[in-house]
């Protein structure tokens, strides 16, 4: 688990540092913020539309050599776009190919080495794994972001690219020498008995993931709390620069905030012993409380003591909504349920930010927060009450009414 952990925090940081420098390369290209944008989701369109099949296929095939395959060849696809960039042959056609492409190898790496990390510790401590693996992944944005302002001064943005496609490999180099921990949830390849075909297999998981309240209740929670929060680079950015009459510093330093609550978060998340959708569902509630009070906040030092506590309630949120994910189901079927998952992920990730800049085109930074905050905490207890309802109202069995007619 500490070579995987250090293999993710690698692989993390080349990541986040190749997206800086994605970023900064489409906008050398094409001067055009919109086209930035374009290369962000032409990325992650492939896991809504076929998110399911690579979940289905992670859990046909054996988990360490699929995990080891997709990074190498997220690998390759870095390396490629580092000789083209270092030839300067790459325009924004090439560009938006290769994003399409690291979009479709992720389907499947995702859930393989999400899932392929859970292999790695007892059962008991699958919890305390996921929540390492938010503080790696908190870590990894943070040293990738930075580095990547370095690398481009110093060496160039092929270099960026180069060094991103040297962390893949190193997880693909160091997965084979993984092993189980005993007492852990081994994963057992599907093979062709088990199973029809591969869109039977995604049906399964689909059928599954619609039987399932639990998940049903995670997804609706994760839906409107990211549609109408959580976006806070956004909603943060406007109010900062806006009714604050902050700069860029400023803003900046927010960021920084924000990012120290996620790691504490990480932290916190992980010395959960019991996740579940109602902690999930109270710590989202406390989140949108929180992000009323911001949107309220007459300064920025005021808005700066929210921040923290508003980042560390989000990360241990999604700390306990991914143990949950990946641990409701049998072993056997996590993989598609990540597919699921990830679809479903990918359509409030597309949906929410332009729902809420139009939220704030009507109501302002300061409307946008407080209403946003305010539908997110009255939707999860209304819920919660319909719930408490639903469970109070007593079932008769069909042999007492039976009886009572009698």
């Amino acid at each position: 688990m500490r070579w995987w952990s250090v293999a993710n925090f690698v692989s993390n940081a080349g990541t986040w540092m190749q997206l800086t420098v994605q970023n900064l390369l489409v906008l050398q290209i094409t001067g055009s913020a919109a086209a930035t944008g374009l290369s962000m989701s032409v990325q992650a369109a492939p896991a809504l539309l076929i998110s399911v099949f690579g979940g289905a296929a992670v859990d046909r095939w054996p988990r360490k050599l699929t995990a080891a395959v997709s990074q190498a060849l997220l690998g390759a696809v870095a390396f490629v776009t580092a000789l083209m960039v270092a030839l300067d042959r790459l325009d924004m056609a090439s560009l938006m190919v290769l994003a399409a492409v690291t979009g479709v190898i992720a389907t499947v790496d995702g859930p393989a080495c999400s899932l392929l990390g859970n292999d790695l510790v007892p059962r008991e401590d699958v919890p305390s794994a996921i929540g390492v693996g938010a503080l790696v992944h908190q870590a990894g944005r943070l040293t990738g972001a930075a580095l990547a302002g370095v690398t481009v001064g110093f060496l160039g943005t092929a270099a960026a690219y180069a060094a991103n496609g040297l962390s893949f490999l190193f997880v693909a180099s160091v997965i084979p020498f993984l092993r189980p921990a005993r007492g852990a949830v081994r994963h057992v390849a599907a093979t062709k008995d088990r199973g029809a075909n591969d869109t039977m297999s995604v049906r399964e998981g689909l059928a599954f993931f619609a039987r399932r309240p639990r998940l049903l209740a995670l997804a609706g929670v994760t839906g409107v709390s990211a549609v109408f929060g959580r976006n806070y680079q956004l909603t943060l950015a406007v109010l900062v620069t806006g009714p604050l009459a902050g700069g860029a510093g400023s803003f900046g330093t927010v960021s920084t905030v924000l990012a120290v609550g996620g790691i504490v978060g990480a932290v916190l998340g992980a010395r959960l012993r019991r996740p579940s959708v109602r902690v999930v569902g109270a710590l989202a509630a406390v989140g949108g409380l929180l992000q009323v009070v911001a949107g309220l906040s007459p300064s920025l030092a005021v808005l700066l003591v929210m921040v923290l506590p508003m980042a560390v309630v989000e990360s241990v949120s999604d700390t306990a909504g991914t143990a949950v994910l990946q641990t409701d189901p049998p072993a056997h079927m996590r993989g598609r349920v990540l597919g699921v998952w990830g679809s479903i992920g990918t359509v409030w990730g597309l949906g929410g930010p332009p729902a809420l800049g139009l939220l704030m085109e009507l109501a302002g930074a300061r409307g946008a927060l407080i209403a946003g905050g305010l539908i997110i905490a009255g939707t999860i207890c209304a819920g919660h009450l319909l719930r408490e309802r639903r469970a109070a109202v007593p079932r008769v069995s069909p042999v007492a009414n039976l009886e009572t007619a009698a």
